[in-house]
């Protein structure tokens, strides 16, 4: 039986929060049409890309891209509350035992 530390567990889930945040933040330059070799700047080009994701329905898309980076917001905060506990506890046995 394989049992992982607190601090794998805790490293693991702040990398997952990682991956995830990554993907939904190149869902939203995908979505709102951003192009680094081409940058554009310019409320009119603003425009015509805010017409061009609500006449093709991304905006759903962009939606959830949004919600998904909150949730590996929330997700790297657990997890580094898990890798600061798992230490507090390492130190508090290495208290007790010396």
């Amino acid at each position: 039986m394989n049992i992982n530390s607190a601090f794998n567990s805790g490293v693991e889930g702040f990398q997952k929060a990682t991956e995830t945040a990554n993907q939904a933040a190149a869902d939203i330059a995908r979505s709102v049409g951003y192009n680094p070799e081409e940058p554009t700047i310019g409320q009119q080009e603003n425009d015509n890309i805010g017409e061009q994701n609500n006449a093709s329905g991304d905006l759903a898309d962009l939606n959830k891209s949004i919600v998904e980076t909150r949730v590996a917001e929330y997700q790297a905060k657990a997890s580094a509350n898990v890798i600061k506990t798992a230490d507090e506890n390492l130190g508090t046995l290495l208290d007790v035992s010396v």
